[in-house]
């Protein structure tokens, strides 16, 4: 048996924030840059990500700062807890980094930290990371997501050409958390209010009366709303696997580890289950 090449270490990278701005009542923005970023790149996905880095509550880590030697060197409970966040944009000339946080008050460790940072703080990161974006071959594309998954099909829609058909759907809590996006799509807001999260956006799509042709497909958001939604593309309406981008970002009643944790398991089980029911493709 062929021996498994060694894992190449994951290096992290250091920038600044420039500015913050909130953008909704619960969507706040920060802005990194600086020379941390100089050979940086996210501009061929439009759901590319990063995972920033927050130190352990107490711990200061070696300089200069490397992951690998803290791995080695730290107990588990010491290493820098991971977030995962979608990139809103990158502008490679001024070299600007967005990212667009959800926050739920003074719940979580991004959101809060996301409201109280300042501009000249050090941010360190990983990535990026990152697998769909339109497929301009495609006849019509479907996007649709919660909050968390807002920045990508945000990006997606500016980056779909003039005249391509798109039909979009994001839940959010309320009209206060809309945002402008620049793109002729009409995206078609889902006000939550105090209905479950995710019920709206299935409901939506379900309702959709689809195109004819070949879909390229973008569904991200709560797990369990994801899950429904799987169903109906995979099974109801047989989309193939490979026209599908499809995962749950969060999961209700879990934190990102916890998710992060489990994820591989849920995604395993709920794949045998729709797959054994979904027509041959």
């Amino acid at each position: 048996m062929a021996e498994r090449p060694a894992r190449k270490p994951r290096k992290a990278r250091t920038a600044q924030v420039i500015r913050t701005e909130r953008l909704t009542p619960h969507m706040q923005r920060v802005v990194l840059g600086g020379d941390g970023l100089a050979d940086f790149s996210a501009d061929t996905c439009t759901d590319h990500y990063v995972k920033l880095l927050f130190p352990a509550e107490g711990v200061t880590y070696p300089e200069p700062f490397d992951m690998e030697r803290i791995r080695a060197e730290f107990p588990r409970e010491q290493w820098p807890v991971t977030r995962t966040y979608t990139v809103r944009d990158w502008d490679p000339e001024h070299r600007e980094l967005t990212l667009d946080f959800v926050l739920h008050g003074d719940e979580g460790l991004a959101g809060p930290w996301s409201v109280r940072v300042r501009p000249g703080e050090t941010v360190r990161f990983m990535g990026p990371g990152g697998a769909y974006a339109p497929d301009a071959s495609a006849d019509w594309h479907l996007l649709a997501g919660d909050e968390s998954a807002l920045p990508a099909i945000a990006r997606a829609l500016e980056a779909l050409p003039e005249g391509a058909v798109a039909h979009a759907f994001v839940e959010v809590a309320g009209p206060e958390e809309e945002q402008k996006i620049d793109s002729d799509v009409e995206v078609v807001w889902l006000h939550r209010g105090d209905r479950p999260v995710g019920e709206a956006l299935v409901e939506a799509v379900r309702a959709l009366r689809f195109p004819e042709g070949r879909v390229h497909a973008f569904v991200h958001g709560e797990a369990g709303c994801v899950k429904e939604l799987r169903r109906l593309l995979r099974v109801e309406h047989a989309i193939p696997r490979e026209q599908l981008s499809i995962s749950g970002y969060w999961r209700l009643g879990h934190n990102e580890d916890g998710w992060q944790a489990s994820k591989r398991e849920w995604n395993a089980r709920v794949e045998a289950e729709q797959e054994g029911a979904a027509p041959a493709a």
